[in-house]
């Protein structure tokens, strides 16, 4: 049974079906790359916004089209929001809601008659991540938020917070690390709330994972910026943990902040910012920001960009504000009309390619270690791409040996691309 799955949205949904794809190979099924042809298709789907819907719906049907033998399964956030329209989607066998995510693929074998023959498992417990053509995985260790920003529809479609044990997520990164993975990333719905319902919390998790694993990276995924205690700060003082912060902003405006009903205002995060960036050599911190919420009027929008460029981010995710049914935000006066909201989302795009260049040129000169991705092949190619530890994107010089995939190479930053979107690393050639 050819397995593939299909992924939309989130890191946490990229989790979900590396969880998923692991549960598929242990029950002797073959997991194959996006463009392989496949007997059951997975489709991970995400309602963040109106375009994840569109986006969504039409991966779904072009799945059906390509492969029509193939049976279809469909769950994510859109299967939790709207689970009828799509068990009426030509070619869908079965939709799986959120709340059985966990239980996705005993639910798929049952529901479908598919055999199970564990005594087919290869012995690397990674190969469903390689099979996909991924090398750095993402452990989903929370799900669900306990608040209630305007614009969001994710907590209606995922829940109530909910962790996993501590000693569950260690066991996993260190079965990861086993079978070859060189960076975990860490991830949630609300990743900040780790353990709320557990009385637990995140420092203790990320001090547990360094002490008790010997995975070479670990990364923290998407944390609201009021999530941030004391304690957190001196987690950074092993190096294994990447100096890379992914601060959600939505909007440089006070006045527009509190209709999203968001916790920090821009002075407090500028402060968290400064922080950071004080304790951390290093530290790189990016962003979102939602373009065109009700209400944002051009005095709001000067605020955003002013504030955005003082932050100096090394990656600002744009976002066009679009209305979600079922959320207060769509039922504000004063929505933003198409145009303004196309030129704004333009200004910013064009802001934060000058911001990046920025951050990327300040690089030149360091040396820093880049986990190369693509397969280890041993094949010799021009350049490697990767990421250096404060997640930015690096071109490898591939002129000597060992410079392959999933391989930690150390590089000396020397310039940028032509494109001017990355980084090149000269590896650091060392004695004979």
């Amino acid at each position: 049974m050819r397995v593939k799955l299909l992924t939309l949205g989130c890191r946490l949904n990229e989790a979900e079906s590396e969880d998923w794809a692991d549960r598929f190979h242990a029950r002797g099924c073959q997991v194959v790359g996006d463009e392989d042809p496949a007997d059951l298709i997975v489709i991970n789907t995400c309602a963040v916004t109106q375009q994840a819907v569109r986006k969504s719906r039409q991966i779904l049907r072009r799945s059906h089209r390509v492969n029509p033998a193939a049976r279809l399964i469909v769950s994510g956030c859109l299967a939790a929001l709207e689970a009828e329209a799509l068990a009426r989607e030509s070619g869908v066998n079965l939709v799986v809601g959120n709340q059985d995510k966990d239980r996705l693929v005993e639910i798929a074998l049952d529901a479908l008659a598919i055999p199970s023959m564990p005594e087919l498992v290869t012995a690397n417990d990674a190969s469903p991540l390689f099979a996909r053509g991924r090398q750095r995985a993402f452990v989903k260790v929370q799900d669900g938020c306990r608040y209630r920003c305007t614009f969001c529809i994710t907590t209606q479609a995922r829940g109530e917070e909910r962790s996993r044990a501590v000693g569950e997520v260690v066991q996993t990164v260190e079965r990861l690390h086993r079978a070859g993975i060189q960076e975990v990333v860490l991830t949630g719905v609300h990743l900040g709330g780790y353990g709320s319902d557990t009385g637990g919390d995140l420092v203790t998790l990320v001090t547990r994972l360094l002490a008790e694993t010997e995975i070479p990276r670990l990364r923290l995924g998407s944390l609201e910026p009021w999530d941030l205690p004391d304690a957190f700060w001196p987690l950074f003082a092993d190096p294994r943990l990447m100096p890379h912060l992914h601060l959600p902003l939505q909007s440089g405006s006070d006045a527009v902040l509190r209709r999203m009903a968001r916790r920090c205002k821009t002075d407090e995060f500028a402060r968290l910012v400064a922080r950071g960036r004080a304790l951390i050599p290093h530290l790189n911190v990016t962003t979102d920001i939602i373009v065109g919420f009700p209400g944002e009027d051009a005095d709001d929008w000067g605020r955003t960009l002013a504030f955005a460029e003082a932050m100096r981010f090394g990656h600002l995710h744009v976002f066009s504000y679009s209305p979600r049914a079922g959320t207060l935000a769509a039922t504000l006066p004063g929505q933003v009309d198409a145009g303004t909201k196309r030129q704004r989302c333009q200004d910013l795009q064009a802001l934060a390619a000058r911001l990046k260049t920025k951050v990327l040129q300040a690089q030149i000169g360091q040396r820093a270690q880049v986990l190369c991705e693509g397969p280890d092949d041993g094949e010799r190619r021009d350049s490697r791409f990767g990421y250096t530890p404060n997640y930015l994107p690096v071109h490898v010089v591939a002129d000597i040996p060992g410079v392959t995939g999933n391989r930690l190479i150390d590089v000396i930053l020397t310039g940028l691309v032509a494109s001017g979107e990355a980084i090149v690393g000269q590896p650091v050639r060392r004695p004979e």
